[in-house]
């Protein structure tokens, strides 16, 4: 196999200086413990989706007021809040920077990589229970709770993924979790699914999970190991093992650490140090 680390992307100098005042100026808001995280949702995503209203008094909005008061999160509900087990004055926190994050990857600037890494960094610096060094987080990633996520140093999620962690969810540091994966902190009884297990589920340091794959409540999958692609891990996975199927099962072990390829450091070319 070639060794392939990331490359460097250049952006126009105006541009990049545009985005780090934009992301600076959340980052001071979010800091201030008398900011209203409601208001600073509404007005960034009028601002994203209909800046022209931004400064309109209610009897000036057009007919498709509806779709302006989505801009809000006071006015909408999202799934876990319905939920027994969920904090309200821990949610109440949270839910207009989740909200914020999903409407900003809705938006026209959610596939822009550059920005969309360090915007989705900020928020998880104040919405998880701990946020580690460098955070690299894509597109339409989904929470349960999000204050129950506790995250080490550059740790990866891709696009499309299930953070669940409705229970408590560890990523230690250095876990990759690959497109399309789910990872749940939550059981239901077979007889009545209102009977509900909330175990954490914890993946330590340099677990990669790939692509399609699945991890239920509660499994630890220990430092090094893995869990293969479209694979579901319904029980514990030791260090070093690759485990694979339905339900998976340790098929391969990893080369020692002194036997693995001996390549130079490089650069996360989006990381912050």
């Amino acid at each position: 196999m070639a060794f392939l680390p990331l490359r460097h992307v250049d952006l126009p100098a105006a541009t990049a200086a545009a985005y780090d005042r934009w992301l600076g100026a959340l980052e001071e808001a979010l800091s201030d413990p008398g900011c209203d995280r409601n208001e600073l949702c509404r007005r960034i995503l009028t601002d994203l989706y209909y800046p022209q209203v931004q400064e309109a008094e209610a009897r000036e909005l057009p007919t498709a007021a509806p779709a302006l008061l989505q801009m809000d999160p006071r006015n909408i509900t999202l799934e876990p809040e319905y939920y027994r087990d969920v904090d309200p004055a821990q949610y109440a926190r949270v839910k207009p920077l989740l909200w914020l994050w999903e409407m900003f990857d809705k938006s026209p600037l959610g596939e822009n990589v550059h920005l969309g890494v360090k915007f989705r960094r900020v928020l998880a610096r104040h919405i998880f229970k701990r946020c580690g060094r460098n955070f690299k987080c894509f597109h339409f990633v989904k929470f349960s709770f999000g204050y129950n996520m506790e995250v080490g140093d550059d740790v990866v999620v891709h696009r499309h993924v299930l953070l669940d962690d409705r229970g408590g969810i560890v990523l230690g540091n250095r876990v990759s979790i690959a497109d399309f994966a789910n990872i749940y902190s939550h059981s239901h009884e077979l007889g009545d699914a209102r009977d509900i297990d909330t175990p954490a589920t914890v993946l330590g340091e340099g677990v990669r999970v790939t692509y399609h794959a699945t991890v239920l409540a509660g499994i630890h999958m220990a430092d090094d190991a893995m869990l293969g692609a479209m694979a579901v891990a319904t029980k514990d996975i030791a260090s070093g093992d690759v485990a694979l199927g339905i339900p998976a099962q340790p098929k391969l072990k990893k080369q020692p650490l002194a036997e693995r390829p001996k390549h130079p450091a490089t650069q996360d070319p989006l990381a912050d140090e």
